[in-house]
């Protein structure tokens, strides 16, 4: 840049020759110097507002364009970032059919170290090998000094009382993690149908509740979908019923000296299960590892109710008489050959008693004769029996909602000649769980009308298909009421409620073939009230003995029946059954040969 000098020679001399000051010419150029110097400022000063002020509406541009997608799009579950995995941080309650809560959320912290921040590596070791009982203070100790070891877990979930022992170590390698764990508040109850629940993907500052077994794992999806606005996933189970079952099978299952127990509690409207439990149990809140070795049956985690497939014995003795009498072959009065052992290829079938040369369909099923139910089975055939149990779901696994109810698939026959027909209708060959008798006797007592079974309470459901007639399926409660009244259930007689039942003895089959000589399965299928058909409960006994007058029974009616009666007669009050005067219970009806309904008294 050329500068223009203060004093131009040519103005000094035309100056000089006026008699003109110089001086003022070079004030006059410093003046105007200035001038321009201080443009020029003023000009970079504004440039750089104007930069900035372009920047500044830039940034709040960009802000407010972020603010309004983030105000228009859909809400997502919040998310933690850690350890690189993205977290989901909620999962819904769980609660009875009354809104009580099962299963929930608490707060609690993880623990884990960082070995290179610690400052005494020895006594940090000591002092969580105190703390925590299942820790070894020297195998501590060489995790810590490993130089290799920059992270490690030492607990997924401790106390408030162990998180504050473990700050009052003063080791500042010893870490907290906030997060989420499965809570449920009302322990071992209702263990197997909730399953329980562990972590998935974890940081230190979250962790991912994920189902493990039951309805935990059944819903995982919906009960981590943020969709659903933390709204509960509610079940039919009621909470006092199913305490009650569970305290009264308990109580008999230790009686009656039997290894397992299992009981369902249904409504026969709607398939809803009230409750259902399975003996042994566990606490979910401290789930036990999965068995490696022996009869998986034996763990705890077995749900008998579900996946236990038994031979069923005479409560299926029902089922082939409701389908003679639909397909109208006999009616409760007709007479059939009884005379014992019944001869069926090179295999002879006898009854526990001599009951004469024949007798009535009804005392078929009261004194429950393994003769004349094959007799009817025979009349029926071999395909429409298949076609009747498969109606009834006995083919299938139930459709209920727990990931082990697939597993819970019945045994059926891969052939099934006269001799597999005879057998099965007795409940024999065929192998079921408690769970598919519950829902074919609820579907008797639903007028005939197929009865699937749920966990989900108020869950839409279409009516079910018709299996039997509404006037069969009334006559076959019938003749269950007479099983309680005179027959092999007279113990399940409950003051007050009306039960009709069938009991079932089965020996157990050995792994290697053949069956035991002393293990039984016992159970027993009830319906109440009878009048008025509501809940169909089973309670089954897996080797029972009960001790009757200074000798042994196993048989249902000495051992399954009592118990049920008893759940029975605790259940009712807290299902808002009144009790009844039973002198004034209509009397049963029965149809005549010619298909007519008469009135018949014992």
């Amino acid at each position: 840049m050329i500068r223009k000098p203060l004093r131009p020679l040519a103005r000094i001399l035309r100056a000089r020759e006026t008699g003109q000051d110089p001086d003022e010419i070079e004030a006059e150029n410093r003046a105007r110097r200035q001038a321009e110097i201080q443009d020029k400022a003023r000009k970079r000063a504004e440039g750089r507002l104007v930069f900035m002020a372009l920047g500044f509406l830039v940034a709040f541009g960009t802000v407010g364009l972020r603010m309004g997608a983030l105000a228009s799009s859909n809400p997502e579950e919040p998310r933690v970032q850690a350890s690189g995995a993205q977290i989901l941080s909620q999962r819904a309650d769980i609660t009875d059919r009354r809104g009580r809560v099962l299963a929930t959320n608490m707060l609690t912290h993880s623990l884990y170290a960082q070995p290179q921040q610690m400052a005494d590596k020895a006594a940090a070791a000591a002092g969580l090998a105190r703390i925590f009982t299942d820790m070894d203070e020297a195998e501590l100790l060489r995790d810590f000094t490993n130089p290799n070891r920059k992270f490690m877990w030492l607990k997924k979930k401790i106390s408030p009382e162990q998180m504050q022992a473990v700050h009052d170590i003063g080791e500042p390698g010893l870490l907290f993690g906030p997060r989420e764990m499965r809570l449920y508040p009302n322990g071992r109850i209702a263990s197997h149908i909730l399953g329980g629940a562990t972590f998935g993907a974890e940081g230190v500052n979250s962790a991912e509740v994920i189902g493990t077994a039951g309805v935990e794992k059944a819903f995982d999806g919906w009960l981590r979908n943020p969709a659903n606005e933390g709204a509960p996933l509610t079940l039919s189970i009621d909470l006092t019923a199913q305490s009650a079952m569970e305290e009264v099978l308990s109580s008999g299952m230790r009686r009656m000296n039997a290894k397992g127990a299992a009981g369902i509690l249904m409504e026969v409207k709607t398939g809803e299960v009230l409750a259902m439990a399975s003996l042994p149990d566990f606490d979910p809140n401290d789930r036990p590892r999965p068995a490696l070795k022996g009869d998986p049956s034996d763990s705890p985690l077995f749900n008998r109710a579900v996946q236990g497939q038994y031979e069923l014995g005479s409560t299926f003795k029902i089922f082939p008489v409701a389908q003679a009498m639909d397909l109208r072959l006999v009616n409760p009065n007709t007479h059939i050959n009884s005379r014992s052992p019944m001869k069926i290829g090179k295999y002879n079938i006898s009854d526990y008693h001599n009951y004469g040369p024949s007798l009535s369909v009804t005392d078929i099923i009261v004194k429950s004769s393994n003769v004349g139910t094959v007799r009817i089975a025979q009349m029926i055939g071999v395909e429409r029996q298949k076609a009747f149990l498969e109606k009834l779901g006995f083919f299938e696994p139930t459709a209920l909602e727990m990931v082990e109810a697939p597993t819970g698939k019945p045994i059926v026959p891969a052939r099934w000649p006269a001799v597999t027909s005879a057998t099965v209708s007795f409940g024999h060959g065929l192998a079921a769980s408690p769970l598919h008798l519950a829902a074919a006797y609820a579907t008797l007592a639903n007028e005939g009308r197929k009865v699937t079974p749920t966990l989900v309470h108020d869950k839409p459901r279409p009516p079910g298909p018709e299996v039997v007639s509404p006037q069969a399926a009334k006559l076959s409660i019938g003749l269950l009421r007479q099983v309680v009244e005179r027959g092999t259930a007279k113990k399940g007689n409950v003051e007050g409620y009306e039960v009709a039942g069938k009991t079932g003895t089965a020996d157990k089959p050995r792994p290697g073939g053949g069956y035991y000589e002393n293990r039984v399965v016992a159970n027993f299928a009830a319906i109440f009230p009878y009048e008025n058909p509501q809940y169909v409960l089973v309670v089954i006994l897996d080797e029972p003995t009960a001790e009757l007058g200074g000798g042994e029974s196993r048989v249902a009616g000495a051992t399954a029946v009592p118990v049920a009666a008893e759940v029975i007669g605790r259940l009712a009050p807290i299902l808002g059954l009144r009790p009844v005067d039973s002198d004034k219970l209509p009397d049963i009806e029965a149809p005549t040969k010619t298909g007519l309904k008469v009135a018949a008294k014992e």
